[in-house]
């Protein structure tokens, strides 16, 4: 055996041995009769082991230049620049390749950037030699050399649909199908270089979780096109990261559409009774009370509105405030619906309630699970509506409902608590549009000058010098003008 076939035993690495002893014969070459065939071999070596890694994942900015074994997964579009000071337009392309322990994005230009377009096969195995940098997405590699391995094997899989566990920073050419768990409208902002772009979220579920889906500009208005529900495929959407989750996206090259056929979604929820103060997870429930909505004065003079309804599953039920245009969904009684991403605050009276802001997504399920549908209509019966029916007898049932604490804050983060309480008590108006005499029965859901009362179907200022908490159940009595109660008598319910 000789020289260079004992240095390349000792070596580890994927190179063939022919393509190695060409390298050494070039070394010797290049070296011009100052190296042996030994010492090129062990110079060749030391290049091979200082380039080689073991993987994509081991790939980080500020190594010199790699060499790895990565599987094509998505070769993106050809594009063309113009070079500065150059009348020769450049050309690149981007290229997701992958092995078993990662995905990275390699970069080819010019001319190597054609050949990539018109060569390169999803599937097809690459040796690839270039210099890493920070991207936009992550690590990516700049290009130096690549070739086909042919007879070298990576066990990845390259995809032609994703689902929601497959998905990973950098992806690109990504299609996946999913249910529609909920919409968003269409929102402008003002780019740096002065021009208006537009933006819009679904939320999709699929068989392996959810992930929420960002439509830009054109886009954007596919948000409003389907409802609830629906089936859709998401076409040629990238991945990014916003707050630690991953996120796909779809520009202009892609696409978002309607599919016939079921997808299924089973969302994976914390039980009620399991519930944690400070954290923020995904419950689910039937749907037992309902509230009005309730609009309230932010402190910077805008207008916001929340919505309270309880929900109950096998272990328990809990209070969920809906804040901004969550309000306006169509939740009603016995519906079972997905809360993802609530955040679990300190409510009235102690409990524990449910904060869906603008990070939370709200799916009204077309079923419920099997084990969900009995307590669900149950508790809708005896703690909903049907809490007000008659038991048979000609005697006023003196139950009386009471709804607990949302975060009144004009956020849904919590700072400042309020109060409906649907009283079965009514409240009696005695010549209120004449000036005369009212008492009113309702809860503080504004501390202040002045105080308004809620009885959960009507909302009522009053001027008072009492000392009043948000939260207080009062009944007030005095005369009425301008529709504004002037109390001369406050009375605490007990």
């Amino acid at each position: 055996m000789g020289a260079i076939e004992d240095v390349y035993d000792d070596l580890d690495t994927d190179v063939d041995f022919e393509e190695f002893e060409a390298a050494v014969e070039d070394k010797v070459e290049q070296m011009g009769g100052l190296a042996d065939e030994e010492t090129a071999a062990m110079l060749i070596a030391h290049e091979l082991r200082d380039e080689e890694v073991e993987g994509v994942a081991d790939v980080a900015p500020g190594m010199d230049d790699v060499k790895f074994l990565a599987k094509v997964m998505s070769v993106g579009d050809l594009r063309t620049f113009e070079r500065d000071g150059d009348d020769d337009d450049g050309s690149v392309v981007n290229v997701e390749v992958a092995d078993e322990s990662g995905r990275i994005r390699i970069t080819m230009w010019d001319d190597m950037a054609e050949d990539a377009v018109e060569s390169l096969e999803v599937g097809q195995v690459l040796r690839v030699a270039g210099r890493p940098k920070d991207g936009y997405n992550g690590v990516e590699v700049d290009v130096d050399k690549v070739e086909p391995a042919p007879d070298a094997e990576v066990d990845v899989e390259a995809l032609d649909t994703y689902r929601v566990e497959d998905l990973a920073l950098g992806l690109s050419d990504v299609n996946l199908k999913g249910r529609v768990l909920s919409t968003d409208s269409v929102r402008t902002f003002d780019r740096d270089d002065g021009s208006e772009g537009r933006v819009a979220n679904l939320t999709l579920g699929g068989p392996t979780g959810r992930v929420r889906v960002t439509l830009w500009d054109e886009k954007a208005d596919l948000a409003t096109e389907f409802g609830t529900g629906e089936s859709v495929e998401v076409v040629d959407g990238y991945v990014r990261e916003r707050d630690g989750t991953l996120e796909l996206h779809v520009g202009n090259r892609g696409a978002v559409e309607a599919l016939d056929e079921a997808i299924e979604y089973v969302p994976d929820t914390t039980d009620i009774d399991a519930l944690e103060l400070g954290e923020t997870t995904d419950i689910a429930g039937g749907v037992i009370e309902t509230d009005p909505k309730r609009t309230f004065d932010r402190d910077d003079g805008s207008e916001g509105q929340v919505r309270n309804v309880r929900i109950k599953d096998e272990t328990g039920d809990i209070r969920v405030a809906l804040w901004g245009e969550k309000a306006d969904l169509d939740i009603d009684l016995a519906d079972y619906v997905v809360f993802t991403d609530v955040e679990i605050q300190d409510g009235w009276q102690d409990d524990l309630e449910a904060s869906a802001g603008w990070q939370s997504t709200i799916s009204v399920m077309d079923d419920a699970p099997e084990d969900a549908a009995d307590t669900t209509a149950e508790a809708a019966q005896s703690t909903g509506l049907g809490a007000f029916e008659s038991s048979g007898s000609n005697e006023t049932d003196d139950t009386t409902a009471s709804d607990g604490a949302a975060s009144v804050d004009g956020s849904g983060s919590g700072a400042v608590a309020a109060t409906v309480t649907d009283q079965s008590a009514e409240a009696t108006t005695t010549d209120a549009e004449t000036g005369g005499t009212e008492t009113f029965t309702g809860t503080v859901v504004q501390a202040g000058s002045p105080v308004v009362l809620d009885d959960g179907t009507e909302t009522r200022s009053v001027e008072t010098d009492e000392s009043l908490r948000l939260g207080e159940e009062v009944t007030v009595t005095g005369p009425v003008s301008d529709g504004t109660i002037t109390a001369a008598d406050v009375e605490r319910t007990e």
